[in-house]
C-alpha cells in the first residue's frame, strides 16, 4: 500500500497543485523547478507575483531572483553607482521585505555617523566587494544595518534619515558579523546580494502535516508562513500542495538502488523507465528515419538537376562529411582565398591535394550559379581551362571541386604576393595560354561560351607556370546567329567592358576586353583598380590606353622588367604586346581583334624569340630559366611608323568612326609600331587564375 502512495504522490499531486492554483501561472519556460512552488507564480492571480525573464530566470522588478527556499528571497543586486536610494523601496511590498541579515551599502551620505550602526570589518568588505571604477574608493562608502538583534526585517524609514542619495549595493551577513568587528569563529560574507523575507497575510492555512510560523511584518500587521515537518515533502499549504508523507527509511537513491524492498513496486518502475526508453528510442528512430529520407529526397533531387546541366558528362558527387573532413571543418588554415561568390580551400580527396570552392549563400541566385557553372565547364575540354572534378550540393551548401594549381593565381605573383616575381617570357607564355582558353571557349564551343569575368585572379598556375582559367559562375552561351545577347552587366570593376556596360550587349568581344585590361596587368605588375594612384590613374585600363596612345609605354612598365630591356627581343615583344593590349581596350568593340586574332598574334610575337631552325626544339623548359630570357636572336627596334591598325582605334575612341571602313580594321592586324622609347604600360591584377596548356 505505501508503494501505491508514493506512485499516487509522484504523479498525482504536481496535477491537484495545477487545478488548486488555476488562476495562477506557475511556468515560466526554461527555469526550473517548473512549476514553482505555491505561493509564488507569474500572473496575477498568484500570492506573490514575480517576472518571468525570456532567458529563462525569474525576477522582482527588474532584479534577478538568485534563490527561493521556505522563508527568504535572495535578490541578486549588483553594484552601481548614483542608483537613487528610493529603488530600495521596490523590495517592500505586502508580502516580503529585507530583513535585518542585510547590510545595505550607500553613497554620498551627508550625516557624519552614516556607517556607525554598520560596522562591518574593513578587510573583509576589501577582499569581498570592489566598487565599480567610477565610484569612490570603499573607505567612502557608507553602510547601514539593524542594531537591535530582535528586529527582523530592515526599517527602510530608518535608512532614509541617513539622508543618503544612493543605494550601491548590499551585503549579507549573520547578525552576528554585522555588529561585531572581531567575529568569533569564520562566517559566510554574501556581496551583492539581498535577502527577502516572505510571508502570507491572514491566519495560517497550513496543510496538517506542517509548521506554522507567525511572522510581523515592518508594518506591523500579521502573515504568516507554512513548512513540512521533518518526514514530509511539499510547499506545507492548503491552498497549494500541502505536505505528503516520504518513508524515512527509503530515500530517492535508494528506491533507484531497489534497496527499498517491496518486488512489484521494483518491477513497475523498471517497467516504467522500459516504456519511457522505448518510446525515447522510437522517437529517435522516427527522426532519424525522417531526417535520412529528407536527405535521400535532395540528394535525389540535386542529382536530377546536374543530369540536366551536364547531359551525358557524369560529374562526381561527393557528400558533405568528405568535403569537410577533406578541408578540416573548412579551416582557416586551408583557406587558399576570398572572392565575391564564395571562398576557395585547399583539401584532400583520395589522397589527392583538390581545390574546394565553397559557394556563398544567396537563395535560388548561388544554385542558378553552381549550375550554371557545372554545365558550361562539363561542357568544355581544353588544357588550359581548369577541370572539374566533382561538386557537393546538401545540408544548403553549394561546393565545387575542382584540380589544385599549385602556384596560386597570376595576379598574386604580379602583385608579389608569391614568388619573387615572373619573367618576361613566362608572363608572355601565360599569356598566349590564357588567349587559347579563350579562344576556344568562343569558336570551338557550339554555341559560343562568354566568360564574362576574365581576370588576373581567375588566371591559376600550376608548378610548371603553365595558366588555367577558371570561375565560370558568371558565363553565359552566346547565339550563333547575333553578334552579342542583351544581359544585366555582370563581373569585376576595371575589368568591365564599357559598350556592355552602358547598353547591356554581351558579346565575344566583353572578353577581348577583360583580356586586354590582363595584358596591361601583365606589362606592368599594376591592379585593374587601385585608389591609392592618382584619380585620373585609379583605372587601369584609361591609363594604359593613355600612356600607350602617347607611346609613353615606359612610364607604366614594371620595374621588374626594366633591367631586361636591353635585350632586343624583349623589348620589341613588350611593346608588341601592349599595341596588342591597346587594340584589346578600344571603346568600340568591332575595333577590337577577335580572340582568335589576339592569340595568333601572341603566339607570333613568342615565336619571333627563335630562329626558324629552332622553333621546333622549344620547350617549356626554357620558359622562365632567367629573370630577363634573352634571346638568342636580337631584333632591331621598332620603326618610329604607326600602322592603320593603332591610327583607326584612336579615331574611334576620339569618335570618328567614319574616317575608317570595316575592311580596313578587319585587314590591318599587325602589330603597330614605335619609336624605340615607346614602351606599354598596364593596369592592376585581379586576383585569382588557373591552369595552363604546354607549349609543344
Amino acid at each position: 500500500m505505501k508503494y501505491f502512495t508514493l506512485i499516487v504522490s509522484v504523479l498525482v499531486i504536481p496535477l491537484l497543485t495545477v487545478h488548486a492554483a488555476n488562476s495562477c501561472n506557475q511556468a515560466c519556460p526554461g527555469y526550473r523547478p517548473s512549476p514553482i512552488q505555491y505561493p509564488f507564480g507569474f500572473s496575477s492571480g498568484c500570492e506573490i507575483r514575480l517576472n518571468c525573464i525570456p532567458n529563462g530566470g525569474i525576477a522582482i522588478g527588474e532584479f534577478p531572483i538568485q534563490s527561493i527556499n521556505h522563508d527568504s528571497i535572495r535578490i541578486n543586486l549588483k553594484s552601481h553607482c548614483n542608483r537613487p536610494l528610493h529603488t530600495l523601496r521596490n523590495f517592500y511590498s505586502r508580502k516580503y521585505a529585507p530583513t535585518s541579515r542585510n547590510a545595505i551599502l550607500l553613497q554620498n551620505c551627508t550625516e557624519g555617523t552614516a556607517s556607525g550602526s554598520c560596522e562591518i570589518p574593513n578587510l573583509l568588505v576589501q577582499a569581498r566587494f570592489d566598487a565599480p571604477p567610477n565610484c569612490s574608493s570603499n573607505s567612502s562608502l557608507s553602510c547601514y544595518a539593524e542594531t537591535r538583534k530582535d528586529v527582523p526585517f530592515l526599517d527602510f524609514g530608518s535608512v532614509e534619515r541617513k539622508d543618503c542619495k544612493f543605494l550601491l549595493s548590499s551585503i549579507s551577513a549573520p547578525p552576528q558579523l554585522l555588529n561585531s568587528s572581531t567575529p568569533a569563529a569564520p562566517v559566510m560574507l554574501e556581496v551583492e546580494v539581498l535577502d527577502l523575507g516572505w510571508w502570507l497575510e491572514g491566519t495560517c492555512g497550513c496543510d496538517k502535516n506542517a509548521n506554522c510560523t507567525t511572522v510581523v511584518s515592518p508594518n506591523g500587521t500579521e502573515g504568516y508562513r507554512c513548512n513540512c515537518k521533518e518526514g514530509f515533502l511539499g510547499d506545507g499549504y492548503v491552498a497549494g500542495s500541502g505536505c505528503w508523507k516520504v518513508s524515512s527509511t527509503c530515500n530517492p537513491a535508494k528506491y533507484l538502488s531497489g534497496q527499498c524492498g517491496g518486488k512489484s513496486r521494483f518491477i513497475l518502475l523498471i517497467g516504467a523507465v522500459f516504456v519511457g526508453a522505448s518510446l525515447m528510442i522510437s522517437v529517435a528512430l522516427l527522426c532519424c528515419f525522417i531526417r535520412r529520407r529528407s536527405k535521400l529526397k535532395a540528394r535525389h533531387s540535386t542529382k536530377r538537376l546536374l543530369s540536366a546541366a551536364t547531359g551525358n558528362c557524369n560529374i562526381p558527387f561527393y557528400s558533405y562529411k568528405e568535403i569537410e573532413k577533406a578541408t578540416n571543418s573548412f579551416s582557416d588554415k586551408q583557406r587558399l582565398g576570398n572572392g565575391a561568390y564564395g571562398t576557395v580551400y585547399a583539401g584532400k580527396l583520395h589522397d589527392e591535394w583538390v581545390a574546394i570552392k565553397r559557394i556563398k549563400h544567396r537563395g535560388h541566385e548561388s544554385m542558378d550559379q553552381v549550375m550554371n557553372e557545372i554545365k558550361l565547364i562539363s561542357s568544355v575540354r581544353h588544357p588550359n581551362l581548369v577541370q572539374l572534378l566533382g561538386c557537393s550540393i546538401e545540408h544548403g551548401e553549394q561546393i565545387l571541386v575542382y584540380e589544385f594549381m599549385e602556384n596560386g593565381t597570376l595576379c598574386q605573383h604580379l602583385q608579389r604576393e608569391r614568388g619573387e616575381g615572373l619573367s618576361w617570357l613566362s608572363r608572355l607564355n601565360i599569356a598566349a595560354e590564357t588567349a587559347q582558353a579563350i579562344s576556344h571557349l568562343h569558336s570551338a564551343s557550339n554555341p559560343p561560351i562568354y566568360h564574362r569575368d576574365i581576370k588576373s585572379s581567375n588566371i591559376l598556375l600550376d608548378c610548371k607556370f603553365r595558366s588555367k582559367v577558371a570561375d565560370f559562375g558568371l558565363s553565359r552561351l552566346g547565339m550563333v546567329e547575333t553578334s552579342h545577347i542583351s544581359t544585366a552587366p555582370q563581373g569585376t570593376p576595371g575589368y568591365l567592358d564599357p559598350q556592355y556596360h552602358q547598353n547591356f550587349h554581351l558579346s565575344d568581344k566583353s572578353d577581348v576586353y577583360s583580356f586586354g585590361v590582363v595584358l596591361a596587368e601583365i606589362i606592368s605588375g599594376l591592379k585593374a583598380v587601385d585608389f591609392n594612384r592618382p584619380p585620373d590613374e585609379v583605372n587601369l585600363a584609361a591609363l594604359a590606353t593613355d600612356r600607350i596612345g602617347r607611346a609613353c609605354l615606359n612610364e607604366i612598365i614594371d620595374p621588374f622588367l626594366e633591367p631586361c630591356m636591353d635585350d632586343a627581343w624583349t623589348l620589341s615583344s613588350v611593346q608588341k604586346v601592349a599595341e596588342l593590349a591597346f587594340r584589346c581596350l578600344a571603346f568600340h568593340r568591332d575595333m577590337r581583334p577577335t580572340m582568335i586574332e589576339v592569340t595568333a598574334e601572341l603566339e607570333l610575337i613568342k615565336l619571333s624569340r627563335w630562329p626558324s631552325s629552332e622553333e621546333n626544339t622549344y620547350t617549356a623548359s626554357s620558359e622562365g630559366s632567367s629573370h630577363c630570357s634573352p634571346s638568342s636572336v636580337s631584333e632591331k627596334p621598332l620603326s618610329i611608323t604607326k600602322s592603320r591598325s593603332l591610327r583607326s582605334v584612336i579615331a574611334l575612341q576620339n569618335g570618328d568612326a567614319g574616317s575608317f571602313n570595316s575592311s580596313e580594321k578587319l585587314r590591318d592586324n599587325s602589330p603597330v609600331t614605335f619609336q624605340d622609347t615607346w614602351l606599354s604600360e598596364r593596369s592592376s591584377p585581379s586576383s585569382n587564375s588557373l591552369l595552363s596548356n604546354v607549349i609543344q
